[in-house]
């Protein structure tokens, strides 16, 4: 039985790029792969045929001399060979288990030996106050060095580690097994690629150790609450010579007695005497950063009434400008009143009317209206 081009089998143009007919094998493999179709005779075949176009078209050699003699200028053995269980197809399986598994399982982050280090966090708490101005802190942080008797490596000085010889290196053993390659850990040097024979007497061969060390971190004006700090390279060490991983520094904001803060705007609150609010006049208060402000107050002032300091807030983070200071009003009744008081409130409240307290007679008049009486 003639075979099928080889560009018809992977569903591609003779002029498709590298990386199309990747993705088409791929695509097309996964879809008819036997472990899919159990005992699907058909689906085997169709796997087979495809694995045999795409080791024959993955190669520019092999592809410019199929493009110019088509399937004769592999017959009798010119170079193909079989395609039906040799390293072609388990490399071929390989690369579609790693692209589909390899990020999950980690197996990328690992280098000739050399694992990258642990990242690490610490919890920082902050005043209000240091938001505002930020702060140059220092931290007394527990974490993994390099060992610096065998320079990060593990082997004891004036030895080195051996690439294992059992995976050559790679820190993975593959196994045929029939129809299909399988690779795994190398159980000899668990992945690393090395083997040491003499393990340095300070690390034990994991090529860091455990100490406190001193970071100074600056953190910078306007910073809220939940900001992410990253310190690279201040993280644990690798092992064997590997990276170090990174620092993250998670801050959190104290709250503040009388600031309540939204974004880049400060709220607070603040009481004035109903003589004040009926009057008006001015108050003064203070902002976060101790200058004082002085606010009007308008006549007639009611609980609730907002008044705002531009740009008296916090400061936005990398940034030029402030949010706002937002001032609440807060109407105080007087308590604890003397004779006089209470005849002055007295005479005042029969002389009232509807336009002293428009609030209150509009809300009586509604109920009125609505239940009678």
């Amino acid at each position: 039985m003639a075979k099928r081009d080889y560009y018809e089998v992977l569903g591609v143009s003779r002029t498709c790029t590298e990386v199309e007919m990747k993705v088409a094998f791929r695509k097309a493999a996964m879809q008819c792969h036997p472990d899919r179709h159990p005992g699907d005779k058909a689906a085997e075949a169709r796997f087979k045929e495809l694995n045999e176009a795409y080791q024959c078209l993955c190669d520019s050699q092999k592809r410019a001399a199929y493009d110019r003699f088509g399937h004769a200028a592999f017959e009798g053995g010119g170079g193909m060979g079989g395609f039906g269980g040799g390293d072609g197809f388990g490399a071929s399986m390989a690369d579609i288990f790693e692209d589909l598994f390899g990020d999950v399982m980690g197996r990328r982050t690992r280098t000739g030996g050399r694992e990258r280090g642990s990242d690490l966090r610490y919890n920082m708490e902050i005043t209000l106050e240091e938001a505002y101005a930020g702060k140059a802190a220092t931290l007394k942080i527990p974490t993994s060095i390099a060992c610096e008797p065998c320079g990060g490596s593990g082997a004891k000085a004036g030895s080195k580690p051996r690439v294992c010889k059992s995976c050559g290196g790679q820190g993975r053993v593959r196994a045929q097994q029939g129809f299909f390659a399988i690779e795994r850990t190398c159980p000899s040097c668990q992945g690393r690629g090395e083997t040491i024979d003499n393990p340095c007497p300070d690390c034990n061969g994991a090529g860091r150790k455990t100490v406190e060390r001193t970071l100074s971190v600056n953190v910078p004006a306007g910073v809220e609450d939940g900001t992410r700090i990253r310190l690279s390279g201040e993280g644990e060490a690798g092992l064997r010579g590997g990276p170090a991983g990174d620092l993250y520094i998670f801050l959190s904001v104290k709250p503040h007695p009388l600031f309540q803060r939204d974004g880049a705007d400060l709220y607070c609150r603040v009481p004035i005497s109903m003589v004040r609010a009926a009057l008006g006049g001015e108050i003064t208060v203070r902002a976060l950063d101790g200058s004082e402000v002085n606010l009007k107050v308008p006549e007639g002032s009611q609980s609730g009434k907002q008044i705002k300091a531009k740009g008296k807030g916090m400061p936005v983070l990398r940034g030029r400008e402030h949010g706002d200071l937002h001032v609440q009003i807060s109407v105080e009744t007087p308590q604890k009143l003397n004779k006089k008081q209470r005849e002055l409130l007295a005479e005042f409240e029969r002389e009232s009317s509807h336009d002293t307290h428009p609030e209150e007679h509009g809300f009586f008049a509604r109920m009125k209206d609505l239940f009678g009486g």
